[in-house]
C-alpha cells in the first residue's frame, strides 16, 4: 500500500462533504497540475490518503481510500489528458494535525507537504505516515 497526501480547500470541498458520499466515495476532479496528475496515475485501489484542508485551517483532518484508480476527469475541457480517481472517507482525526506541527517536528522535514507546499497531490512515506497518524490520536 502507497500513501497519499490530497489537498482541498473547505469552501470548494470540505471533509464534511467528502464523509456524505459514503463508501461509493467521490471523484476526485479539478488537478490540472502534471505532477500531482502523474501521482494521481500512480495511486491504486486500497491506497490511503490524508485529506487535508489547504488555505483555510491548513490541517490534515482525516484519512481517504482510493476506491477507483484513474480515469479520465470528467470536468476537463475535450481532449484535455487530466485525470481522476475516485477517493471515499474512512476516518476523521481524532486531533487535526495542523501545519504549524509538521513544521514543528524535525522527522517531518522532508515532506512533501512542507518541500513542495502548492503540490495538491503528494507522495507521502511509511514513516511519516505512522507519524502524522500518531500526532492526528489514531493508528497508522
Amino acid at each position: 500500500m502507497a500513501y497519499w497526501l490530497v489537498k482541498s480547500e473547505p469552501n470548494v470541498w470540505s471533509w464534511d462533504q467528502q464523509v456524505t458520499k459514503g463508501a461509493k466515495g467521490e471523484l476526485w476532479t479539478g488537478v490540472r497540475n502534471h505532477l500531482a496528475k502523474l501521482h494521481l496515475m500512480k495511486m491504486k485501489k486500497g491506497d490511503r490518503a490524508f485529506f487535508y484542508h489547504s488555505n483555510i485551517g491548513k490541517e490534515v483532518v482525516g484519512i481517504v481510500e482510493i476506491v477507483r484508480e484513474h480515469h479520465p476527469d470528467p470536468t476537463a475541457e475535450k481532449g484535455e489528458p487530466w485525470v481522476v480517481v475516485d477517493l471515499s472517507a474512512r476516518e476523521a482525526m481524532p486531533k487535526p494535525v495542523t501545519l504549524a506541527a509538521v513544521k514543528a517536528e524535525p522527522r517531518l522535514k522532508d515532506m512533501a507537504l512542507l518541500r513542495q507546499s502548492r503540490l495538491s497531490v503528494q507522495p507521502v512515506t511509511d514513516d511519516e505516515w505512522a507519524l502524522v497518524c500518531e500526532m492526528g490520536g489514531m493508528k497508522g
